[in-house]
């Protein structure tokens, strides 16, 4: 099994190389791919150093499986032509999740829709990630009408300038800005770019991915997305109304069921999700689960995840290992 990683010097990059190892991805041959200014570096992977390699000798490398993070531009580019070598690529970047032709896959909930044509496979958004996680099951029971959504979404998501610009502020440090203003004691109401409708590109990733992962647009959502002072980790205010009625007892139970979500829902101990709870973890956290007293069938909920590892890595590891496992590769 030929494993290339395309980004491995990046923060998702990283991770995707750590939970490989973690999760004792079969790997054979590991392909460490990168811009051309770190082509020749080293980099140790399960004790054993490797050399960055550009994409040119990477596809001619003809990897079983490519794993991107290295941007939407990229994987436009590269994407197709490690896809002409028979390569599969599970991408993190944006730029395949709408086009009809590619399948946009959160593992648990429709992996088996994955055959062995699809040679690019699309990994969604970390945000929406955690969230169809945690409505997958209840959609199946209750049918989802609406979701409202409010992200509180970490500086790592935007990447190591956003991170070393709140360790900066922290340390009283001028320093390069990754925001248009202050990150720390502050919260921006702006996740990637704002488009002609007055949404950000993050949001618009909320209202349109469920639908296509679900494949199913009976239901509508609208987000609001927010960069919040913290390290790591994507909370999510998530407000669903559904076409039937539920009893909050059967809602736990169906969340506890739910393979990679974790219940932590309890308010007489102070018991919810947090990000410093979700660092380094694979699941997603529920909790603060209770009806909307102001309509019927509605349920509020809060969702937590580490958003590099779930949001990103982890996922487009899982699509790997669900290839793997089904001999689609």
């Amino acid at each position: 099994m030929k494993v290339a990683v395309v980004g491995a010097t990046g923060m998702v990059g990283e991770v995707m190389l750590k939970v490989l190892a973690e999760r004792n991805f079969p790997v054979t041959e590991l392909l460490v791919v990168a811009s051309e200014r770190s082509v020749g570096k080293k980099l140790t992977f399960q004790g054993k150093e490797h050399t960055l390699i550009g994409l040119e000798t990477a596809v001619a490398a003809k990897p079983d499986v490519a794993i991107f993070s290295a941007g939407g531009d990229t994987s436009l580019e590269w994407a197709p032509k490690f896809a002409a070598v028979g390569t599969t690529v599970i991408d993190n970047s944006s730029a395949w999740r709408m086009d009809p032709t590619k399948k946009l896959v959160v593992p648990e909930i429709n992996a088996a829709e994955l055959t062995k044509d699809d040679k690019i496979i699309a990994n969604p958004n970390c945000s929406t990630i955690q969230m169809v996680l945690a409505l997958s099951s209840l959609h199946n029971k209750y049918k989802m009408k609406r979701v409202v959504v409010s992200t509180y979404q970490s500086v790592s998501g935007t990447g190591v300038k956003a991170v070393q610009q709140l360790e900066n502020e922290i340390a009283g440090i001028q320093g390069e800005m990754a925001y248009p203003y202050p990150i720390g004691k502050n919260a921006l109401p702006h996740c990637d770019v704002f488009l002609d409708n007055g949404y950000t590109k993050e949001e618009m990733k909320l209202a349109k991915e469920p639908q296509k992962i679900f494949n199913d647009n009976s239901f509508s959502v609208t987000a609001t997305a927010v960069r919040i002072p913290t390290a790591g980790g994507h909370s999510e205010s998530v407000n669903v109304e559904f076409e039937n009625d539920f009893e909050l007892s059967e809602v736990r139970r169906l969340l506890s069921e739910t393979p990679g979500i974790v219940v932590q829902d309890n308010t007489d101990t102070n018991t919810y999700p947090m990000p410093i709870y979700a660092h380094d973890k694979d699941d997603v956290f529920v909790g603060r689960l209770r009806r909307d007293e102001t309509q019927p069938n509605t349920l509020n909920m809060w969702i937590v995840a580490d958003n590099l590892r779930k949001g990103a890595a982890t996922n487009a590891i899982q699509i790997a290992e669900y290839l793997v496992e089904n001999h689609l590769v």
